[in-house]
């Protein structure tokens, strides 16, 4: 039996919904409609957690098995469902320990706006400072609207999720986290806040971006889009960072990965044995992974977690995975493993009908838009963001990548009782709130009491705004200092008390309070005259007449967008004088710029007029090759990755174009790392602004691109060439 979990908002105990549920392969699952589970109205739910035990990866043990994801780090197994919160919190220090880095959290201020186009976030922690940006597709209607996080706009079916009622935002992680550069310079605005030798890798950065969207929204009131209906989608590489922002950020009430591949769904201890892209390969492909990671690319049995449990950190909130069983090298086998070991924790927890798998699928291509996905990508949506459907769950495991979970785990699923304790604690008394800063406050209120003997474990802070009420922060005591609050803002506070078996307590009184911001609420006027200078093939000069302010400028934030038209404005650095020199740039490509600048209240002024310019053509005073690598292949299409650029020559070269012939018949359906165009059968290939420049005998292997043919045609592009 697989059963259903409901969250009250009144009452978060866990009550069982009991409903059977019958794994298919190749086939369709009925059960009994469920009642869809909230998402949490915190990032991290498990913060207030003391988690202690943590080993060592010297002092790992080889174990072929997938640990048990109900085995706390004292030896111990959980019983009831209401210690699944605090082993959640262990499964997640680890898999950043050894898998993917930390994520840090909530920044010291995030700010940003909210409009029916666009999202903008801004970032000010530990005096660095970063910026970007997502576009918004609204469906009809007029809101406000759930809505779904598509990252690189590759592979997810947007106009199914527009036809279901849920907007699109368009996020793009490479501006938080930039796919092509070393462990130790990592970029973007992740990277600028935490340092470019950060461990962290890309997927966690990629899963901050999406947190301090989810902060924005939350600080928006909700007028256009929902705080408490996000869901996160995305294929191949996005389906892999769908897969971590979702496990990683509990406010994300859908989580929908996609093809995600090694580093993605697969179970680490799997791929070897299965022949997908190795662990190795895809370490070093991309830093996707944590630096840490390293140390167990050829000894996976070595990890004290693996992605089994990362499908069980999305437990009890909606997760419906997509795979292809016609790629070997994305491990569908290995995802299917990890699917069914994920569900037990689902089962465990009452949860069943909020997972969904499915690999059977007739398409081989890889990243199509699937009509066999569209009615349980609906449903999903309606079911937890919408909240009016209730259509259960699906297992359907294709029989050409069907894994066996019995060969795997060595544990069982345990009943996990109900604590019994169906009383809430009482009431907190009305906080008092002190030492209130531009960003900050301290809150104090009279202790609650545990009427129901589970025991008193904390207090919820919640800001009252409205139909959603955020949450501020949690405490196991009866104070808490709130941090990243915005300045010259007056805020509603109440508390909740929560027991040791999930009940709340009612609503405190509030205390109402309003943030300083030193008197200033003026922004500094628009930077003016921005002119461009000594533009060469990777780089450009920027210039501007000083901003002024009534308490003094504090910096400029530069802006760039790719082309003369379109595209999205996206932070590219800080200066604290008037110019900056931006490098790093694409020979023969045209960006846009413009300025605004910022006081020491964090006040941003309107941008500076626009200015144009066009990079020189790259000069290579060295010679290149380009190597193709085929990652995978399949029937009708296949992927290259990565084609290895080398500079051959004994000179520097600031930029390079590779340029192949596509056999008839084939078509190129997709590139990264690189501008490519398409005349014919000819494909040129440009190199991206953060991989053009190669020293002699330095190589870079971030480029890749995909390719459809005819059925049965085994043959290959050709003729590729370099200069």
């Amino acid at each position: 039996m697989i059963t259903s979990l409901a969250r009250s908002k009144i009452r978060s105990r866990v009550v069982a919904l009991t409903a059977a549920l019958t794994l298919s392969v190749a086939g369709a699952v009925t059960v009994a409609p469920p009642e869809a589970v909230a998402a949490a109205g915190v990032e991290d739910e498990g913060a207030d957690c003391t988690v202690t035990g943590l080993p060592d990866a010297g002092s790992l043990p080889t174990n072929s098995k997938l640990p048990d994801p109900f085995k706390k780090l004292d030896g111990t197994r959980i019983s009831a469902k209401s210690e699944w919160r605090c082993r959640r919190q262990e499964i997640k220090k680890l898999a950043e320990k050894f898998v993917y880095g930390e994520k840090p959290g909530k920044p010291a201020s995030v700010t940003g706006t909210v409009s029916r186009t666009g999202i903008t976030v801004n970032v000010n922690h530990n005096g660095r400072s970063s910026s970007f940006s997502a576009s918004v597709d609204l469906p009809s209607g007029s809101g406000p609207f759930p809505a779904v996080v598509v990252l690189g706009g590759f592979g997810a079916d947007t106009a199914a999720i527009k036809a279901a009622g849920a907007a699109v935002i368009n996020y793009d992680p490479y501006a938080v986290g930039k796919e092509g550069t070393p462990r130790n310079n990592k970029q973007g605005a992740f990277y600028s806040i935490y340092g470019s030798s950060s461990s962290t890798g890309l997927l966690l950065a990629w899963a901050w971006g999406v947190s301090r969207i989810i902060d924005v929204i939350e600080q928006s009131g909700g007028s256009i889009l929902k705080a408490d209906a996000t869901g996160v989608t995305g294929c191949s590489r996005f389906g892999k960072g769908a897969f971590v922002i979702g496990a990683f950020d509990q406010r994300i009430a859908l989580t929908m990965p996609i093809e995600s591949g090694s580093a993605g769904v697969p179970i680490f201890r799997g791929i070897p044995g299965e022949g997908a892209q190795s662990l190795s390969s895809a370490y070093g492909e991309q830093s996707w992974l944590g630096d840490a990671f390293g140390s167990f690319t050829s000894s996976p049995a070595r990890l004290p977690v693996d992605t089994h449990e990362m499908v069980a950190m999305v437990a009890p909130r909606g997760l419906f995975i997509m795979d292809n069983p016609h790629i070997t090298n994305l491990g569908p086998k290995s995802a299917s493993v990890a699917a069914l070991g994920g569900a037990e924790v689902y089962k465990a927890l009452g949860a069943g009908d909020n997972l969904t798998y499915w690999s059977d699928i007739q398409d081989g291509n890889h990243c199509a838009n699937r009509a066999e996905w569209r009615t349980p990508l609906q449903q999903n949506i309606q079911k937890f963001l919408l909240k009016t459907g209730n259509a259960p769950g699906a297992i359907r495991i294709s029989a050409k990548a069907l894994g066996n979970l019995a060969e795997w785990r060595d544990w069982q699923t345990p009943t996990l009782g109900d604590s019994g304790d169906t009383t809430p604690p009482s009431t907190p008394g009305t906080p008092a709130a002190s030492s209130v800063t531009a960003t900050g406050a301290t809150l104090t209120w009279a202790a609650s009491t545990d009427q129901g003997g589970s025991g008193l474990a904390g207090y919820n802070v919640y800001r009252e705004q409205g139909a959603t009420d955020p949450q501020l922060g949690q405490s196991t005591t009866n104070s808490i200092t709130l941090t990243g609050l915005t300045a010259n803002t007056q805020y509603q506070v109440y508390v909740r008390a929560r027991d040791g078996a999930g009940n709340l307590s009612g609503d405190s009184q509030p205390v109402t309070f309003t943030t300083t911001g030193g008197g200033d609420t003026s922004p500094p006027t628009a930077p003016a005259g921005l002119v461009a200078s000594a533009t060469t093939a990777t780089g450009t000069t920027l210039s501007w007449t000083a901003s002024t302010d009534d308490t003094g400028v504090a910096g400029y934030d530069i802006l760039r967008a790719p082309g003369a038209s379109g595209g999205t404005f996206t932070q590219a650095g800080t200066s604290a004088t008037t110019s900056f020199s931006d490098t790093g740039l694409t020979p023969s490509t045209t960006y846009r710029y413009q300025v605004r600048a910022r006081d020491a209240a964090g006040n941003t002024s309107p941008v500076s007029n626009t200015a144009q310019v066009t990079t020189q053509p790259g000069t290579s005073t060295g010679r290149c090759t380009a190597v193709p690598t085929v990652q995978t292949q399949w029937a009708t299409g296949y992927v290259i990755q990565p084609l290895t650029v080398t500079n051959t020559g004994t000179s520097t070269i600031n930029g390079w174009t590779v340029t192949f012939t596509l056999p008839a018949g084939h078509t190129l359906t997709g590139s990264w790392n690189g501008t490519a165009t398409v005349s014919g059968q000819t494909v040129t290939i440009k190199n991206a602004g953060h991989n053009g420049t190669l020293a002699p005998g330095a190589a870079t292997t971030s480029v890749g691109f995909q390719a459809t043919r005819p059925n049965g045609d085994t043959a290959l592009p050709s003729g590729y060439t370099c200069a």
